[in-house]
């Protein structure tokens, strides 16, 4: 796709040059422009408001451009925004960003929608440069209507002298000539003005036009490799080169979206199951994980375990000692078999809990494990579902 960056680059050289030229005849145009500043003062802000209109239609094509590219590239992931002015096209392609194909009809359709828009967004910039010529021609009149009435007013007023003195004649009649040749003015500038305005918006509506259909035919060359003909293709003509009927036309284009819709949904259930092998093998990871640590604490426990036991036969000679003792041991010895009495109580409560905890955690693993299997066993089931 064509760029409009160079129609951009001609639009603006041609500004370039007609402001030079207003530059270098810059008394001149100073002078017309003095000669009615209110009327002139529009001409020339509608003039600027129409090269900025041009200006921005002619730039809004980037993006659709920029849209395009994006969709024809192979990295479909990477599709730009959404455009304007391809907005019915982008809708309709979609989810078709694989094997993309179109009927004629839809192609026309297609074409026309957006035909239809760029010569709305063309109807702003002929409106404007119309409404520069009438304002050209609402001062070139206004300007002839007050150089008639000054001509009337004028030709009213003067009277030929009795005596044979003719000067005051001729300075009543140069005085009355001012106003009329004020009326001239106004109307020559105005009409220059509205012409030159005219003149610039025209040039820049033809670039903005020829930018818009370049864009319109580069369009649809693009979408007529993509069409599909009434007819055309595999089985579009039967024996003795009859076409094939409407009905089985309408079938067989049925069948063909039917396909492409299978391939996509099978192309997502492979990346589905795709997600779903690699949870799998995370799942499985961390089970081997939770197997050695679980392993590691059953080793902690039955070293805890015999520990206890070797303590055990120490605790009751202990206490046998004690008894035979009756009372002899002092009572830091007695505070010190009660603190280990009490520790021994703890470390198995202790032991108690650590297993409760690994158990919990190992049934939660376990549920974890058994919903992944489900959600990947209820999504094959949806997949295999449309073939059947």
């Amino acid at each position: 796709m064509t760029r409009p960056t160079r129609f951009l680059m001609r639009m603006a050289i041609f500004l370039g040059v007609v402001l030079a030229v207003a530059a270098l005849l810059g008394g001149p145009v100073v002078r017309a422009f003095a000669a009615n500043p209110a009327l002139n003062g529009l001409i020339l802000l509608a003039t600027l408001f129409g090269a900025a209109y041009t200006f921005r239609q002619v730039w809004l094509l980037t993006p659709e451009v920029e849209w395009i590219e994006a969709f024809r590239r192979p990295d479909r992931g990477l599709v730009a925004a959404e455009p304007e002015l391809l907005a019915p096209m982008a809708t309709m392609l979609r989810d078709r960003q694989g094997r993309m194909t179109l009927s004629s009809i839809a192609m026309r359709s297609l074409l026309d929608g957006i035909g239809a828009r760029l010569d709305e967004r063309r109807e702003i910039g002929r409106y404007l440069t119309g409404l520069l010529i009438f304002l050209g021609l609402l001062g070139t009149f206004w300007g002839l209507l007050e150089t008639v009435n000054a001509i009337g007013n004028t030709i009213g007023g003067l009277s030929v002298p009795s005596g044979g003195d003719i000067a005051p004649f001729f300075a009543a009649l140069q005085e009355g000539l001012r106003a009329p040749l004020g009326g001239m003015g106004i109307s020559f500038s105005s009409s220059l003005f509205g012409l030159a305005g005219s003149l610039v918006l025209g040039f820049l509506e033809l670039q903005a036009s020829q930018a818009q259909n370049r864009f319109y035919n580069e369009l649809e060359e693009w979408l007529s490799g993509h069409a599909r003909l009434p007819g055309a293709g595999a089985g579009g003509l039967a024996e003795g080169g009859d076409s094939v009927p409407a009905y089985v036309q309408a079938l067989l284009e049925q069948t063909a979206d039917s396909l492409d819709n299978l391939q996509r949904l099978m192309a997502r259930g492979e990346e589905a199951r795709g997600q779903a092998q690699n949870h799998l093998v995370t799942l499985s990871e961390r089970l081997a994980t939770l197997t050695d640590q679980m392993r590691a604490e059953q080793n902690l426990l039955v070293r805890l375990a015999e520990g206890h036991m070797e303590i055990r036969p120490v605790l009751q000679r202990l206490a046998q000692a004690v008894e035979q003792a009756e009372g002899g041991l002092d009572e830091a010895s007695r505070n010190h078999l009660r603190n280990l009495d009490v520790h021994v109580a703890r470390l198995v409560e202790e032991m108690a809990l650590g297993r409760r905890e690994m158990v919990d955690e190992l049934r939660g693993e376990l549920k974890l494990l058994a919903r992944t299997l489900a959600a990947l066993g209820e999504e094959r089931y949806r997949d295999l579902r449309p073939r059947s």
